[in-house]
């Protein structure tokens, strides 16, 4: 029996969920809603110490960290394979792996808050804002957030989420061009669905041609992408109307700063 506590346009979520359709698994799915702070339920946390989502259960065992659950979920049902059995090939796909968890995934919250949740939280009353912030518990985290929201775009964690997506989009051009048309070869991996939800949130707020206009093997990896089923039925078709609406609404705002950043970072 699988379970999964999950948050609808949550990219970490979305990673799981296209890993999940990948398997060909069921599972009953559990919603914790972020904006009523649920994931600081004393119950939740029980599961989920971090208080954050997703987490898996397996057997009324918990697991958590998104990248951690896609790789149990290949070795607890291990077809179809999406981690290679080479070890070379395997370090490769987890080189994806580091460079969401060590720079994108920070990166995408700052892009996305700076974009969106900035307005949001300035309609919040003084107090409720105070409240949410908080909320947030990791310190570090608050400072981000703190930051991004009296900052908004020229906040210097924005510059650092530019900075990891144009490093981690580099490499991805470079990586298609030798190996193609996925990033390990001729099929996707653990490696592709590390990178689709921060891919497609950058598409979905109108910013990802800030880094991909001279990127073309990107492009031709995120049409592949949005064809593939388990994308489809795990992340794009999941996404309601009203998300992608405020998300083409309030990208578009940044659009300028976001170009004229990464065309800073591409001329040194």
């Amino acid at each position: 029996m699988l379970t999964l506590y999950d948050h609808g346009n949550s990219v970490c979520c979305q990673k799981v969920r296209i890993t999940l359709r990948a398997k060909g698994l069921e599972w009953e799915a559990i919603g914790v809603d972020l904006f009523r702070s649920e994931q600081y339920d004393p119950k939740y946390l029980k599961l989920n110490p971090k208080g954050v989502v997703p987490t898996l259960v397996y057997n009324d065992t918990p697991v958590i960290e998104s990248t951690l659950i896609c790789e149990f979920l290949d070795e607890t049902f291990p077809d179809p394979p999406l981690i290679p059995k080479d070890p070379a090939e395997r370090a490769r796909m987890r080189l994806w792996s580091k460079f969401v968890d060590e720079g994108l995934f920070e990166g995408v919250v700052e892009i996305s808050f700076s974009a969106m949740f900035r307005e949001r939280m300035k309609n919040l009353t003084p107090d409720l804002r105070e409240r949410r912030f908080e909320n947030i518990g990791d310190p570090r985290r608050r400072d981000r957030y703190t930051s991004t929201y009296e900052l908004g775009v020229n906040s210097p964690f924005v510059l650092h989420a530019v900075y990891a997506y144009e490093k981690a989009f580099k490499f991805m051009e470079e990586t298609l061009g030798e190996r193609g048309p996925w990033l390990l070869g001729k099929s996707p991996t653990l490696a592709d669905i590390n990178m689709m939800p921060f891919v497609a949130r950058l598409s979905y707020l109108e910013l990802l041609g800030a880094w991909t206009n001279a990127r073309p093997r990107i492009n031709e990896w995120w049409a592949r992408t949005q064809e593939w089923p388990s994308f489809k039925r795990g992340l794009s078709d999941l996404v309601t109307e009203s998300e992608f609406a405020d998300m083409r609404t309030h990208g578009p705002s940044i659009r300028a700063e976001i170009d004229a950043l990464v065309a800073g970072l591409q001329k040194n």
